[in-house]
């Protein structure tokens, strides 16, 4: 419950400072929640199987996130790790910028950072806006970014899923970008959790304390 509070509270104040920023009021609402593992995981595997190929995310190395999400080193694996990959390696595409450029022309960004210069908000609004657009390079197109040259690679899960289903699976996709963003998160909440432990703690004794030192006052 108490990490429940601390999330949302600092999502209120992420939130408000995107606000102020003057980010589009247009955005689809998201609710990330850095304590929900099992959407992180999602949100990983979904992102490696169809989003990792094209995009990287450089700063995240494939151990760090596996020990964060606490996915098995057999899953990763077995899931995540590809050819002579090692757990160790940073989590980066192999394509080169010139072949990305030939085919998509421009190299796909790295993603390290998206949540925090776009917002979790941008992020599932962005992959719920795809439409098809015969007249692009990849026969798509998107509400929210016009003419992007990316293709719509959860196409199948959108036809395939009932809305709530797509819905979910965007939402684990952006709240794993989020922890990407500043993996720190984690550690800041069970810290948080800590404080304010001590904090209880420390106001019992001290009131307990109080009422030793005046029992015999009157």
């Amino acid at each position: 419950m108490i990490r429940l509070i601390i999330s949302m509270l600092l999502l209120s104040f992420a939130g408000n400072v995107f606000a102020a920023s003057g980010a589009s009021e247009d955005l689809d609402s998201v609710y990330v929640n850095l304590d929900d593992r099992k959407s992180l995981q999602q949100g990983a595997a979904t992102f490696a199987n169809y989003c990792l190929s094209c995009h990287g995310i450089k700063y995240m190395r494939y151990n760090r996130m596996a020990e964060d999400l606490g996915i098995s080193e057999d899953v990763l694996r077995e899931n995540f790790l590809v050819g002579s990959q090692k757990p160790s390696d940073q989590m980066d595409v192999t394509m080169s910028e010139e072949d990305a450029k030939r085919w998509f022309g421009t190299a796909p960004p790295d993603l390290s950072l998206i949540a925090r210069s776009r917002s979790p908000d941008w992020i599932y609004t962005f992959l719920r806006g795809f439409f098809v657009d015969d007249s692009s390079v990849t026969g798509w197109n998107n509400e929210l970014f016009e003419d992007v040259a990316m293709p719509h690679v959860l196409y199948e899960q959108q036809q395939n899923f009932e809305p709530e289903e797509y819905d979910s699976l965007v939402r684990d996709v952006a709240n794993f970008l989020v922890y990407v963003a500043e993996p720190v998160k984690l550690v800041r909440y069970n810290i948080g959790i800590l404080v304010l432990l001590f904090t209880g703690l420390f106001t019992l004794l001290a009131y307990l304390l109080k009422k030793e030192y005046w029992k015999d006052i009157h």
